[in-house]
């Protein structure tokens, strides 16, 4: 049993501060820089002109930390809530965006593909945390990325970094071109189109969704365009072009069956059937032509004719179509959205929403 008297207990006066710190200074000036790490190398910033202690400038290869001086390591990201900055308040997503790596994705006839995908991984932040380590989430990815795709895989990861962080809600977004092969119009050639695609799980208050991302390029022919152009034509002998240009629709559908990236393609493909073209003879030209001339549409004809495919599929719940003509007429654009359930319902629309569906490679 220890046993202090008043004397010892009591707080040192300043001035008794002020001696013992001269003691050191005056020790400190007179010692080897050995004898001062012996006894704490914070004794160096006493001394006058002293920033901090000498220290070695040879990286340490040998060097492996063992359980205690990892134990001992300063962790400012996991500290307590009085370190918080700015006000106590949740935020509902923090964490990492476009940390990439390969993965490999199952194609629908069962073949496997290995494409680089770019990950965003965020977590819930409780108002009482400081912060998360965000190195856990790249290394809860890692521990499943040589897996196959499937949502069970994200599942997994996302199960992972949340019991990592301590967080309530989550989300992985995977982000990745995917190739499919495409048959021109007359001429039976072949070429790659890729798809944007972005794949994300999503958990909120428990509940977690499946939801896919499509961006779909095709070409849009104006209808008033084209029936002015075929009026000029017909009452005056003028030769008239009607104006059509790349359109980009970007479907957003949550899943509430097994659905491969084959098929979103080919229901967009479905619903608007002038899609932009890989490989291109002259007869895949005049065919395309023909095709645009068939099949005229305004940007409100593109977003209820995806709704009516989407609609239609048992596989997909809520949805939003946004779609996009770039005009080759105007100097703008000509836009629509579509939203279908709670789940992409918004108010607010992110206000560089329509300049990121400008498609160039």
């Amino acid at each position: 049993m220890n046993i202090h008297t008043p004397e010892i207990d009591r707080l040192p006066t300043r001035e008794e501060a002020e001696a013992a710190l001269a003691v050191l200074r005056q020790w400190a000036g007179k010692v080897s820089d050995e004898d001062i790490a012996r006894l704490d190398s914070a004794v160096g910033f006493l001394l006058p002109g002293q920033g901090y202690p000498a220290l070695s400038r040879i990286y340490p290869e040998a060097f492996r930390p063992d359980a205690g001086y990892l134990r001992a390591m300063p962790d400012l990201q996991n500290g307590p809530a009085s370190l918080i900055r700015g006000a106590k308040a949740r935020i509902q997503h923090v964490g990492i965006s476009n940390f990439r790596l390969p993965i490999r994705y199952a194609t629908r006839d069962g073949a496997s593909l290995v494409l680089e995908t770019s990950v965003t991984g965020t977590v819930s932040l409780e108002a009482e945390k400081k912060g998360i380590n965000m190195s856990r989430i790249m290394r809860s990815f890692y521990a499943h990325a040589e897996k196959e795709f499937s949502f069970g895989v994200i599942e997994a990861a996302l199960d992972d970094y949340k019991a990592d962080l301590g967080s309530f809600d989550a989300r992985i977004q995977m982000r990745l071109s995917f190739p499919m092969q495409m048959v021109s119009l007359r001429s039976d050639l072949t070429g790659w189109q890729y798809y944007d695609i972005a794949l994300e799980l999503v958990e909120t208050a428990g509940v977690r969704k499946r939801i896919v991302h499509l961006d779909y390029v095709y070409s849009s022919t104006c209808p008033c365009s084209l029936e002015l152009s075929e009026h000029a034509r017909m009452e005056r002998g003028q030769l008239a072009t009607p104006h059509s240009q790349r359109s980009v629709a970007r479907l957003s559908v949550e899943l509430t069956g097994e659905m491969a990236i084959e098929d979103l393609v080919e229901l967009a493909r479905g619903a608007v059937v002038t899609e932009t073209q890989v490989m291109v003879k002259r007869e895949d030209e005049q065919a395309f032509a023909e095709l645009n001339a068939a099949n005229p549409i305004f940007v409100e004809d593109a977003a209820r004719l995806f709704c009516e495919a989407l609609r239609a599929d048992p596989r997909i719940g809520d949805f939003r179509v946004v779609a996009s003509h770039q005009e080759s007429l105007h100097s703008h654009d000509a836009i629509s959205l579509l939203t279908e359930g709670e789940t992409f319902a918004a108010e607010s629309l992110d206000p560089h929403l329509f300049r990121t569906m400008i498609h160039a490679r």
